[in-house]
Parts: structure tokens; C-alpha cells; sequence
């Protein structure tokens, strides 16, 4: 019964994603290069967050068990690059936090509203930003952008879906342009105590 309930989430995801994935792609070419401006008239901050409630119950069934708690606690999400001739993980089991670090050349960090970027999980040295925007088109009133977990969760399901297009279309920066350096070493440094943290509370339950 729990195998059956875990593929039928497996399946809902993917039918999500790919329902979903149209619509991210036109989000991400015309935001490109908009500019947040001042809010428009009718802004409701208590609409916006029954709004960002939504997007976090919507992120949260579409990720895995580890991602939204990292999002949770950390308020980014941390997503393996794929692009690297080294061969990919196989098996049935997920691989665990070291050995996908040990098969990436590289990773990204997704923030809410802000661009992504490329670092070295060896180094944590920043590679690039990735600036690409979800304007929210689906509501006459309100924010012109969607909530954080939508706009994260967009970000998420277009990597996991098409890295290399994502990639393409996005207007891509330098280190520093948008995203503080000392910010992102910071939360690198959060990350990898929040791991071993982690990996912690895991030996006490297997020990216990």
C-alpha cells in the first residue's frame, strides 16, 4: 500500500511538472527582463500571504522529504547540476548528500525572487547568476509576481525538467551582480551545518 501511494505521488509530480512546464517557459521569456516596480493599487498583504500558504502546501508536495526541509529551514533549495560528463548515480535506493556532491561538478542555489547561482560545491566558489522571472499573469490584483515558494518551485521544476534550456534562456551575470557573495558563502556554510546536523539525528535513530 505505501509502494502503491509513493508511485502514485511519483506520477501526480510528473504530470504536474509537465502541465506546469509550458507555462514556466513563457514566464521565464517574458520576465526576463522586467523590473520589480511599485505595487500596483488593490495590494492586500493578508491576500498575499493566504497566497504564499498555497505555494509552500504546492512546493512541499512536489519535493522530496530533504528539499523542503532545507527550504523550510534555510529558505533556499539546493539543486545537483546535471550537465557534467561524469556518469550519473544509479540504483534504487536515492543517493545520498555526499555522493551526489562527489558525481556534480557543480551546483545551484535557488532563492526566492533573486537569481540563480552556479557555485562549486568543492570550493562553495561562485561560477555564475542566472536571472530569470514568473511574473503572475493569472490574478487581476495583487503582487505582480508570484509568491516565493511558486517562484522557487518554478525554478526547481524547470532545472529538474531542462537544465540545459533553462540555462539558455536565462540572462546570465557574473558573481556579485545581484546576489551578495558573503551572503551566499554564508548560507553555504549554514548548509553544510544543517547536513551534518542531519546526518547527526540520523545515527541517533539508527542506533536507537
Amino acid at each position: 500500500m505505501v509502494l502503491a501511494l509513493g508511485s502514485m505521488g511519483i506520477v501526480l509530480a510528473t504530470l504536474i511538472a509537465q502541465l506546469a512546464l509550458p507555462r514556466i517557459w513563457r514566464s521565464i521569456r517574458a520576465g526576463l527582463r522586467r523590473r520589480p516596480g511599485a505595487e500596483p493599487a488593490g495590494y492586500d498583504p493578508g491576500r498575499e500571504l493566504r497566497a504564499e500558504q498555497k505555494a509552500r502546501e504546492l512546493l512541499r508536495s512536489c519535493v522530496n522529504e530533504q528539499e523542503w526541509e532545507m527550504y523550510r529551514d534555510l529558505g533556499f533549495l539546493r539543486v545537483w547540476g546535471s550537465l557534467s560528463g561524469r556518469p550519473r548515480l544509479r540504483g534504487s535506493r536515492a543517493p545520498s548528500a555526499s555522493e551526489q556532491a562527489a558525481h556534480a561538478d557543480y551546483a545551484y542555489l535557488i532563492y526566492p525572487h533573486r537569481p540563480i547561482v552556479a557555485y562549486l560545491p568543492q570550493t562553495g566558489a561562485m561560477l555564475n547568476e542566472y536571472c530569470v522571472a514568473f511574473p503572475d499573469r493569472t490574478r487581476p490584483y495583487g503582487s505582480t509576481r508570484l509568491p516565493a515558494s511558486d517562484d522557487v518551485l518554478a525554478k526547481w521544476m524547470a532545472l529538474r525538467a531542462d537544465e540545459r534550456r533553462l540555462i539558455a534562456d536565462a540572462n546570465m551575470h557574473l558573481p556579485g551582480r545581484q546576489v551578495d557573495p558573503a551572503m551566499v558563502r554564508r548560507d553555504l556554510r549554514r548548509l553544510a551545518r544543517w547536513e551534518r546536523e542531519r546526518l547527526g539525528e540520523a545515527a541517533v535513530k539508527g542506533t536507537a
